[in-house]
């Protein structure tokens, strides 16, 4: 397999599917490439559902979607151990978690008590049912969608749950020439449908190991342990980064210089990354006046370059 080639082909099918955001794409293909859960969070009706059904088709994995509403229940998304009375036994029946790709589709209109189901299986890939631990499949994303918390219906993701998405983007509005071909072109659920499939579970695994290969200096690795170590100065937010954010951080940098062609990371790498990787985690400090993705840009712009 052409690493390279591969990957140019995946962004370039993606891009035909979701117009004019080259960098949101190549930001969720990181996201996967680095092994880790995405969360696309904007208002309804941006493409959100639709790139992340073109993700799992691109990627050739088994897909399942989950609407996530107020009277979810968490076996719901598990499944249920039923008696059967030919067997004369409890059958579990999988719920649709049991798939490489969960699409949770407006996760935060869920209850928190649902939201909390995921935890377990996003963190661990299991799931613990009556009991009993089952193994979910390898490899396991969640894509979950998000609607602003403004809107009716909405509950906030816990903190805890936030921290096991490796990326949060947006999408944004498109610009002009895109929403006219949009307008023009084809419906996008159709697209979608007859998209091919450009990898396979066993060529995923393999371009995620040369992820993990992709080389870190230490005046790299100097860099994202500044970059930590300020967002825990007080000066910028409230809280600092954990560890587990740092590991985060640099496992989506090697994938952003896998993308580019590269096995070495640059700070280019870490900065394009930063904010769509720590942002969810962290609360601005004092009266900031700006948002997290804002404060981590200005955080950027203040800690020097290795």
């Amino acid at each position: 397999m052409d690493a390279q080639r591969t990957l140019k082909a995946l962004l370039d099918q993606l891009n035909t599917v979701i117009f004019g955001k080259r960098k949101q794409i190549q930001d969720c293909v990181a996201c996967l490439l680095a092994g880790g859960h995405l969360l696309i969070d904007d208002v309804p009706g941006v493409g959100k559902t639709t790139l992340a059904h073109a993700l799992a088709r691109s990627f050739g994995l088994q897909f399942s979607r989950v609407q996530f509403t107020s009277d979810l229940m968490p076996s719901d998304l598990s499944g249920v151990a039923v008696y059967e009375r030919v067997k004369e036994a409890f059958v579990f029946h999988p719920g649709p978690i049991f798939a490489q790709v969960l699409l949770a589709d407006e996760i935060n209109r869920a209850s928190p008590k649902t939201q909390s189901a995921l935890l377990e299986a996003m963190e661990e890939k299991q799931v613990t049912i009556e009991g009993e631990t089952r193994a979910l499949p390898d490899p396991f994303f969640v894509i979950a969608t998000q609607n602003p918390l403004d809107q009716v219906g909405t509950y906030a993701l816990p903190e805890s749950q936030l921290d096991r998405f490796l990326m949060r983007i947006s999408l944004g509005y498109p610009d002009r020439i895109a929403e006219r071909a949009l307008l023009t072109g084809r419906d996008r659920r159709s697209v979608v449908e007859h998209l091919p499939s450009l990898l396979d579970a066993g060529e995923l695994h393999a371009l995620q190991m040369q992820v993990l290969e992709v080389h870190a200096a230490d005046p790299l690795l100097d860099y994202v342990q500044d970059l930590i170590a300020a967002t825990r100065s007080g000066q910028w937010f409230m809280q600092g980064l954990s560890p587990r954010a740092g590991i985060a951080v640099l496992r989506a940098a090697k994938a952003q210089a896998l993308l580019s062609g590269r096995n070495y990371v640059a700070p280019d790498d870490v900065q394009a990354v930063l904010p769509q990787t720590i942002a969810h985690r962290l609360i601005p400090a004092g009266n900031a006046g700006r948002g997290a993705t804002e404060q981590v840009r200005a955080m950027l712009q203040a800690v020097p370059l290795p």
